[in-house]
């Protein structure tokens, strides 16, 4: 009679063998994954901007007066300092001086994107977008306003890049930037 039993398991070689093909499959997947929800984020930040501009937009025609977007933390002030991607608002700006007045009201808040990314705009739009009752962007002082919004990732090397652009008649469009576009910060 035979006594002798099998056990059945695996030997070291195998383990190791096994161990090494999953981290050579972890280190090609992880940075794929990474990339592909970056690109996500970029994507998401850059609707919700152009949304959030074609609803004021919206709003001036609607109301037939000015309504403005500017950048705001808090959501209860226009903050110069802050960045766009800190959040910003929609309000009615009954005295076209695009800041936030004790009987002007808030129409739309958008909170922070998240602190991976950074949404910047260019010298026309830095602080504010100003719609007139016919749907045109100009700033309080009268003069035409177009310009970019541009959103990346705050990684040293940002991939993903999206710009969010306006146009002459207050139109916003979202378009795929090279990401030389972003600027270091």
């Amino acid at each position: 009679m035979n006594t002798q039993k099998w056990s059945r398991g695996f030997t070291l070689i195998e383990l190791l063998l096994v161990l090494s093909i999953l981290t050579l499959v972890q280190a090609w997947v992880v940075p794929a994954l990474a990339e592909m929800v970056d690109s996500a984020r970029v994507n998401s930040a850059a609707q919700a901007l152009s949304e959030s501009l074609m609803r004021a937009r919206s709003e001036a025609i609607k109301r037939n007066s000015r309504v403005v977007v500017c950048k705001s933390s808090t959501g209860a002030s226009c903050e110069a300092q802050a960045g766009w991607e800190q959040g910003w608002i929609i309000f009615h700006d009954d005295n076209n001086n695009a800041a936030l007045d004790a009987d002007e009201s808030v129409l739309y808040r958008e909170v922070a994107l998240g602190s991976s990314l950074r949404l910047s705009g260019n010298t026309p739009v830095r602080d504010y977008v100003s719609y007139t009752p016919y749907g045109r962007t100009k700033m309080s002082s009268g003069a035409f306003q177009a310009g970019t919004f541009t959103v990346c990732t705050k990684r040293a090397k940002a991939e993903f890049a999206r710009q969010v652009v306006i146009s002459a008649g207050g139109r916003a469009r979202v378009a795929k930037a090279a990401a030389s576009k972003c600027d270091p910060g």
